[in-house]
């Protein structure tokens, strides 16, 4: 290395330089250094079951009429999608195994199954019934079943298991809901039609408590037992079904689809029609875009190429449930999620405005109600003005004062404020 130092005054300073810089080691290039690879994350993986059945004996629905095979396991699927993306940031992962059983398969075997293979979540869309004979088999005693197909008031009350969540609204709730709004329409007498099947039956006395809890008057209640031919049609047995009684809305319980459907535009006075038809209070409704349900819609119809029913919500809200509660207790241990879940501190966000959480009493998930027509959100109970001393949801459904589940799921107050 060479210096000019061509200025006298800085000559002095300039030969220092040169010597030191002669006079400096060489410094040896040093190889490249291959850049470092994160160390991956530890994964606590979650494995949740999904156990669904054919019917034995399936409505014989209208033509125009399907009924998607996957119900209920297409929620299941996204609310598994959604708990991996938050799991990313945890280090959680969640797998779903699904069973779609024959009509004549063994659901009580494929149950035990899945208990034998280490699940402890496992979802049930099953008939009432079988819900309640697999929550009291001694194999579910360490597990949690989430009920995502059925709305029987019994499974909250006198058949309840502390191991058994619902998912649905009851019918109970459902009623609730539709006479809460008739209270705020002062649409006040209405006559009860019911059908033949025992869930028409269970649906009828749902009607019949919600009317008195909320002073509605029933002024009239018939069965439909009829059977259509060339010389009778609806057109000519509604209007005089209906003749004779004054009222203001008709309530319907066909829970089956049978015959609901034929009253609306038939009746003797010009009454709309709510209950299982007409204006129908449930779980979730296609026209629901409100608190961010839009998003749910799209992203559901991108993975199932369908609309999403109330049991495909029920059967997300599950997984979710699952999910939020790992990720608040930053566990996948069961005790931990079952703790946290069943806690005063659980909130889990459904789209519908505010926090949802389980009644410790009869298991049974705090949520809203839609009432909705066929193109139309009517209505979102709790209908204004209804009040409750701890929880506005509690005005829906069966209280704890006047439950008749004895077998609490767990001993925490699991109220909100």
């Amino acid at each position: 290395m060479k210096f000019a130092c061509k200025t006298p005054l800085i000559g002095l300073l300039c030969l220092t330089l040169v010597v030191s810089a002669e006079a400096a080691p060489k410094k040896t290039a040093l190889p490249e250094k291959e850049p470092s690879k994160p160390s991956p994350a530890l994964t606590a993986n979650l494995s949740v079951a999904y156990l669904a059945q054919d019917k034995a004996n399936p409505p014989t629905l209208p033509f125009f009429l399907t009924q998607p095979a996957d119900v209920g396991m297409q929620g299941a699927r996204l609310g598994i999608a959604d708990n991996n993306t938050t799991g990313r940031f945890t280090g959680q992962s969640f797998q779903l195994k699904t069973n779609q059983l024959a009509a004549d398969a063994d659901a009580t075997a494929a149950f035990k199954q899945r208990v034998a293979e280490g699940y402890r979540h496992i979802l049930v869309n099953l008939p009432s019934e079988a819900v309640a004979s697999l929550a009291k088999l001694p194999e579910a005693s360490n597990v949690l079943i989430y009920d995502v197909g059925s709305s029987d008031d019994s499974l909250r009350g006198e058949n309840c298991s502390a191991n058994l969540l619902h998912l649905l609204p009851s019918r109970a709730m459902r009623t609730d809901a539709l006479m809460q709004y008739l209270n705020k329409k002062r649409w006040q007498k209405i006559f009860l039609v019911t059908g033949p099947e025992e869930a028409d039956q269970q649906y009828a006395a749902a009607v019949k408590r919600s009317a008195q809890r909320f002073g509605v008057k029933i002024v009239a209640e018939k069965p439909w037992q009829h059977h259509f031919e060339e010389r009778r049609t609806p057109e000519s047995a509604v209007p005089v079904f209906t003749q004779g009684v004054d009222y203001d809305m008709l309530v319907v319980a066909d829970e089956a689809g049978i015959f609901g459907d034929l009253f609306a535009y038939r009746t003797w006075q010009p009454r709309p029609v709510a209950g299982t038809q007409g204006l129908i209070p449930s779980a979730w409704h296609f026209t629901h875009e409100q608190w961010g349900a839009l998003q749910l819609q799209n992203r559901f119809r991108d993975q199932a190429k369908r609309w999403m029913t109330e049991k495909d919500y029920a059967a997300w809200l599950a997984v979710r449930a699952i999910g939020e509660s790992a990720s608040r207790a930053k566990s996948t241990d069961f005790d931990k999620i079952k703790g946290f879940m069943l806690g005063s501190e659980f909130a889990l966000a459904g789209f519908k405005g505010v926090p949802l959480s389980f009644r410790p009493w009869d298991g049974q998930l705090r949520q809203p109600v839609l009432l909705s027509t066929d193109r139309s959100l009517v209505a979102v109970a709790p209908i204004e003005g209804f009040l409750h001393q701890k929880n506005e949801l509690d005005t829906l459904g069966v209280d704890q004062p006047e439950s008749q589940c004895h077998n609490p799921t767990h001993s925490g107050n699991g109220q909100k404020p």
